[in-house]
């Protein structure tokens, strides 16, 4: 969900008067995810500085509860191709105080990732639903939540791949509606924690290879043609990856290992042309190792019998 398209424009109350009914948040992974998000924004808004008000703005923001997050274990890469629903786990301990019931109906906790700073991220990535926790003392939980992604939703910007920031946050409405118009924000406890951790969220990549003639004459010319493209997630459609250095290998009949040829580069369209001589039977592929934007990946060996 990206806070200036979604979130940025509702601010302090207006903002907080769209959301569900608490109880009602555990069965319904839009308004979780949005409400989240609104109130994050709400927080982090007052100054871009702080996530809680001055005294003089006490009155539009929540309370600062005293919760805090630590040990948070993320993936090291999310891969996210042009449609495709992509999910991963966050785990992470929380600690509150004893003036916190994080058992109470409506108290929700979750994961997030996010791009920029902290104070005012370019953009945010939540859960559908909240995280799980399980008590482990009278101040501390383990939780476990998901980080979900729908690029086909617009939630992700070409220039969003890269590294991201994990956080996590944690909301107590305490018995407040904020559908009723004795709504007070005051009353609702939040915290929320950045630079938890880091993971990469990466244009998922494909490579294709196609070596040819086949069969082939013993020391004659195999040409190997194939394509490095990835995901592009502002027309939900794969393009060429251009100008980046892929690797020849070739994997004997009866071998498990590909030893690399050469390494050429794709060309302004993503595609990749070059030629080997054929020595023994064998499997062609190309390899591409990744950059931070985009995970590595390897072809599928095109078989070429050597006559």
């Amino acid at each position: 969900m990206r806070i200036p398209a979604t979130v940025a424009a509702v601010s302090g109350a207006l903002a907080l008067s769209a959301f569900a009914v608490p109880a009602a948040q555990a069965d319904d992974a839009a308004s979780y995810k949005t409400d989240a998000a609104t109130i994050f924004q709400a927080a982090h808004s007052v100054s871009g500085k702080t996530a809680f008000s001055t005294a003089a703005d006490a009155e539009d923001t929540p309370y600062a509860m005293n919760v805090t997050f630590s040990n948070v274990k993320i993936a090291k890469a999310v891969k996210v191709g042009t449609t495709n629903h992509v999910s991963t786990t966050v785990t992470y301990t929380l600690t509150h105080d004893a003036s916190v019931d994080i058992t109470a109906a409506d108290f929700l906790t979750g994961p997030y990732i996010y791009r920029g700073s902290y104070d005012l991220p370019d953009n945010m990535l939540l859960g559908d639903l909240p995280a799980t926790c399980k008590v482990t003392s009278s101040t501390t939980a383990g939780c476990t939540g998901k980080i979900d992604v729908y690029p086909a939703e617009g939630e992700l910007w070409n220039s969003d791949a890269g590294t991201w920031k994990a956080g996590a946050l944690a909301i107590a409405y305490n018995g407040q509606d904020p559908t009723s118009d004795a709504f007070d924000i005051t009353k609702v406890g939040y915290a929320d924690q950045g630079g938890l951790g880091s993971t990469l969220v990466q244009r998922y990549s494909k490579l294709t290879v196609n070596a040819s003639p086949e069969p082939v004459k013993k020391g004659a010319t195999v040409t190997v043609t194939g394509k490095l493209s990835r995901a592009n997630w502002e027309d939900n459609k794969y393009h060429g990856y251009t100008n980046q250095p892929v690797k020849l290998q070739f994997r004997k009949k009866g071998s498990s290992t590909y030893t690399t040829l050469k390494t050429i580069k794709s060309n302004s369209t993503g595609n990749l042309k070059t030629t080997t001589k054929a020595t023994v039977d064998g499997y062609y592929r190309y390899s591409f190792a990744g950059t931070t934007t985009t995970p590595a990946v390897s072809a599928a060996g095109d078989y070429v019998d050597v006559k």
